[in-house]
């Protein structure tokens, strides 16, 4: 067995595509612009909330300010929206409770900001205990920087080809390949398998009962 797992969030653990893009909408609809299909959100997503800024008003990344005001935005609506549609994916639940009765120790690394990435936790997973608990903040780099992945390696005293890290995205692949740690991606949540192989991916589940099975059998 793997002596521990790093989850990513959003796509891996909970189905927010909605929530985000509502909130993102919000903010192109105050700017002035169309709003985006929710759709559409699936490959614009992952990378932080001022790369999804930048993706859909790309004039902020020459301008401060304005990067500023649509962040903040952002965050202003996501407040509103954040747990309006979002929800486990089906299996989830029983995955974590089941590594936990196990006694595998469990970690979250988002590219969310910590505070929310936080609260999605402690909302929708009450009965789970995970080791850390880290979203985007000044603390590190956002993924796919290895900084935040080996802190946790270290925090858990885990040997990082030990580690396997799950994911939905190439960001998410990136940061493990990065990292040492073993990438292992999730064909349920925002994009392709085919990104994930690409992006390092050493296996793809396609439901989180055969997740479980990958992580135990290691």
């Amino acid at each position: 067995m793997f002596g521990a797992v790093i989850f990513d969030l959003d796509g891996t653990l909970i189905d927010s595509l909605v929530d985000i893009a509502n909130a993102a909408n919000e903010v192109l609809i105050e700017q002035g612009r169309v709003a985006v299909p929710v759709e559409r959100y699936r490959t614009l997503v992952g990378d932080g909330v001022g790369v999804l800024m930048e993706r859909l008003i790309p004039e902020v990344a020459t301008d401060p300010a304005l990067l500023a005001t649509c962040t903040s935005s952002f965050a202003r609506h996501y407040e509103e929206h954040w747990n309006k549609a979002s929800k486990p994916y089906e299996g989830i639940p029983l995955l974590l409770k089941s590594l936990a009765a196990i006694g595998i120790p469990m970690a979250v690394l988002s590219n969310k900001p910590d505070g929310f990435t936080r609260r999605c936790i402690d909302y929708f997973f009450p009965a789970i205990e995970f080791a850390a608990v880290l979203g985007h903040s000044e603390r590190f780099p956002k993924k796919p920087d290895p900084a935040s992945s080996l802190w946790l390696a270290d925090f858990l005293g885990v040997a990082a080809d030990r580690i396997a890290y799950v994911g939905d995205t190439n960001t998410d692949m990136k940061t493990a390949v990065s990292a040492g740690l073993f990438a292992m991606g999730v064909a349920w949540g925002f994009r392709t398998r085919e990104e994930l192989y690409q992006s390092g991916a050493r296996v793809v589940y396609d439901q989180p009962s055969q997740l479980l099975g990958g992580l135990l059998d290691h």
